[in-house]
């Protein structure tokens, strides 16, 4: 396969290899800068494999940099889940994490700099004035009455600043830009703080803090980022990005290059609407599989190469677009198809009992773990005289075309024998409860003779079948954009998640460890939740076999 079939040129990836051959770039450095206010999202995903990937690719460096300048919604746990989400994926950040923190001395710096230059000056508007004299898109704003102040006096005021002699709020730094300039973000912006807040890395060290786009661009020149990559929201802060580099004693010229964020129907990508989700109890955690999180993903069950190469399927452009859920649940179902070992699991299970079958006699079968690969080898299930089947495969009077099993039909349990249901059991209800068949001892891989069998279901034994606990999961939301609604959490789509306990799996899955990834035949594909222990299995549906969602949305 060639390169190009691999690696799209995308216009980031055109950008790169020419400032590589035109010299204008040395080592390639890139860096993905989260802020650990949350869990990662599949955005973020594509952000960690676009900078990662594109250091890989050209023999460079990406650095991991948690922006953490906002104490207040910051937390160490956050910044733990985000290492596992990159580490799972597959990269390795260069050299050790760093933080936006590690520079608060050389930030403090350059704002004196600024200062000392004329380029900042301390402003004590309240927020509600400082509103007012921004001005808004169609008018331009008024000059602070504080703007004027020397240099002298804006370098004591900060220092006071620094040393807790204001209060929260009272006092904030300011660039000195252009109040009447067409984009607000040059209209003075923030540089500085007062929080009196407890910081994850330093402590009670500072009782002011950076705003993030002072920040942002000083770290990328102090690690010596060559491009510096982000969605297009920030395009409008390029400009601002742009003044403090040329303003600031900077080490190194980093470039922005600003890309479509990635849009998924039927899901939320806004961390506060996830934190709403978790905080209101409509989810588990950070981590419920029906969350758009990495993590949440991990644990339904996604591969790192599925996520990996629908990223790169899905392309880098500067055009926002939709992209569609069946796009990524057809990535995880391609890599599970050649990966994940085949297994049988019933998930509503009823009572067969073959009466000629031998009472004590218990059979060892042996069915490929992968019908296309068979470096998978074996694995071993029991025929016996007791068995389990699908309740959804059994049908007393059959509709048409019916190819399972009915009353005085017949049908092939999946690498096994050909069975004939002759009598039901029913309760007090009218249910049927156990069915009684019989079995041709003479069809154990081969068809039977004088008639045809059209249909073939899987099943377990009875005997040495695991109990578990299977959890469907399905889309999180109803509504195709449902952050376009006025309440996002009035289109959850309540049927979201479907617990079925005393389902039973073939004894080969009881030693199946936390993580493993199977395909239970004609059902879909599963993971070993995190919740299971040596007593209790738990699996996940990670997706189904085919992409049912529009069949089925076509008929509410």
């Amino acid at each position: 396969m060639s390169q190009e079939a691999v690696t799209p040129a995308h216009f980031i990836r055109k950008i790169v290899t020419q400032d590589v051959e035109s010299k204008h770039t040395g080592k390639v450095i890139t860096r993905f800068p989260p802020e650990p206010n949350g869990f990662l999202h599949i955005g973020h995903a594509k952000s960690i494999c676009l900078n990662f990937g594109l250091a890989e690719e050209f023999g460079g460096d990406c650095h991991l940099r948690f922006d953490d300048t906002n104490p207040a919604k910051e937390e160490q746990a956050y910044v733990e889940s985000i290492k596992a989400d990159v580490e799972w994926l597959g990269f390795k950040w260069a050299g050790s994490v760093r933080y936006a923190s590690d520079y608060f001395d050389t930030l403090y710096d350059y704002a004196l700099h600024l200062i000392d230059n004329g380029n900042a000056y301390v402003c004590e508007l309240s927020a509600d004035e400082a509103r007012e004299y921004r001005g808004t898109l169609k008018e331009p704003g008024k000059n602070s009455p504080y703007r004027d102040r020397s240099p002298e006096e804006n370098r004591q005021l900060f220092e006071k600043m620094r040393a807790g002699e204001f209060e929260d709020g009272a006092a904030v730094l300011r660039a000195k830009i252009d109040m009447a300039a067409p984009n607000i973000n040059l209209r003075d912006p923030i540089l500085y703080r007062v929080r009196r807040l407890n910081h994850h890395q330093t402590g009670d060290t500072w009782c002011i803090y950076p705003t993030y786009d002072f920040t942002h661009g000083q770290s990328d020149a102090i690690e010596g980022v060559t491009h510096s990559l982000c969605t297009l929201e920030f395009e409008d802060h390029r400009p601002l990005y742009e003044w403090l580099i040329e303003h600031l004693p900077v080490p190194a010229q980093p470039r922005q290059y600003e890309f479509a964020r990635l849009n998924l129907n039927y899901t939320v990508t806004s961390k506060r609407k996830l934190k709403q989700l978790v905080d209101d109890g409509h989810v588990e955690g950070w981590d419920d599989p029906r969350m758009p999180t990495i993590s949440g993903m991990r644990r339904r069950g996604y591969t790192p190469l599925s996520l990996r190469n629908f990223c790169e399927r899905i392309g880098v452009t500067r055009s926002e677009g939709v992209v569609d859920m069946s796009m990524l649940e057809h990535a995880v179902r391609e890599d599970l198809d050649a990966t994940a070992p085949r297994a049988m699991c019933v998930l509503n299970p009823i009572r067969v009992v073959l009466e000629n079958y031998p009472e004590n006699d218990v059979q060892t079968l042996s069915l490929p773990r992968h019908p296309k690969d068979e470096s998978m080898g074996q694995r071993e299930v029991t025929m016996s005289r007791e068995l389990y089947i699908d309740r959804n495969d059994f049908e007393v009077e059959p509709p048409p075309k019916w190819k399972r099993l009915f009353l005085n039909g017949e049908v092939r349990l999946r690498g096994s024998y050909v069975i004939h249901c002759h009598d039901v059991v029913k309760d007090e209800a009218g249910n049927v409860v156990e069915l009684r068949c019989t079995y041709d001892e003479n069809t154990l891989g081969k068809n039977p003779e004088g008639r045809k069998v059209k249909g073939v279901i899987h099943w377990v034994s009875a005997a040495d079948s695991v109990e578990a606990e299977v959890r469907l999961y399905d889309r999180l939301f109803q509504e195709e954009n449902p952050a376009a609604q006025e309440d996002f959490t009035a289109s959850l789509n309540l049927e979201s998640l479907t617990v079925l306990r005393g389902a039973r799996a073939e004894a080969s899955l009881r030693r199946a460890n936390v993580g493993d990834r199977f395909q239970f035949e004609r059902e879909g594909y599963f993971a070993v939740d995190s919740s299971s222990s040596d007593d209790r299995v738990v699996f996940n549906r990670t997706v189904s076999l085919r992409d049912s969602w529009q069949k089925v949305k076509g008929k509410g």
